[in-house]
């Protein structure tokens, strides 16, 4: 079928996986190209077919789907990520949200949301089940918090921010480096702005500030 969105489904529950792709291969517009029981097949699926949405579960054997996720953006693999959890857990959806997650989905409403949760990601959208709003108005609250308190943010080049949120995961200059392609001593140079702009003095001011921050950055 013409535009047809492509989706996989990652769900070490047999069942539960079986009857999502019932409900999702109702939608004539909807193909299920893959499916998974575990993390690894499933990054392993996505690299192979492609599909513009994948639905993860979060809890998985092998990888969790916040480790695929992650793995997809390291990747620059072009998919939406649609997590799918039975807890809600505000950690759990602001570690989705910063593993850069368009969708999250609770499974009790998953039949009646995973549909619509799948068309708003393929259009550029985010979907998060209604029970959960909470989550997001207190993450966007948090953001706009953290703005006030250091209103220099919103200065940082898109460089800068990247970079702090790449400190935020706790990563070294090196390893920074090596994903921004560029040399350790540029990496220096964006962290000594950094620190210049939010005001951060110290030695480990910045990481302290980075990773305090790191689900509202």
């Amino acid at each position: 079928m013409k535009n047809e969105i492509k989706i996989l489904i990652a769900d070490d529950h047999p069942v539960f996986r079986k009857g999502l792709i019932q409900v999702v291969s109702s939608d004539a517009a909807l193909n299920v190209v893959a499916e998974a029981e575990d993390g690894e097949k499933a990054l392993e699926l996505i690299e192979q077919h492609a599909p513009e949405v994948a639905l993860l579960d979060v809890d998985m054997p092998k990888m969790d789907g916040i480790a695929v996720a992650q793995a997809v953006g390291e990747k620059n693999l072009p998919v939406e990520i649609v997590f799918l959890t039975m807890h809600k857990d505000e950690d759990v959806f602001n570690e989705a949200m910063d593993a850069g997650a368009k969708g999250f989905v609770l499974k009790e409403s998953a039949v009646t949301d995973i549909i619509q949760s799948i068309r708003a990601v393929a259009a550029g959208e985010h979907f998060i089940s209604p029970q959960l709003s909470s989550y997001l108005i207190n993450r966007t609250r948090a953001a706009a918090l953290l703005v006030r308190q250091k209103p220099n943010l919103q200065n940082l080049t898109q460089t800068e921010r990247r970079v702090l949120k790449l400190i935020a995961e706790n990563k070294t200059s090196r390893e920074i480096a090596d994903e921004l392609f560029v040399s350790i001593r540029t990496i220096e140079n964006h962290r000594a702005n950094i620190c210049a702009k939010l005001d951060l003095r110290g030695a480990y001011a910045l990481l302290k500030f980075a990773i305090a921050n790191r689900s509202t950055l």
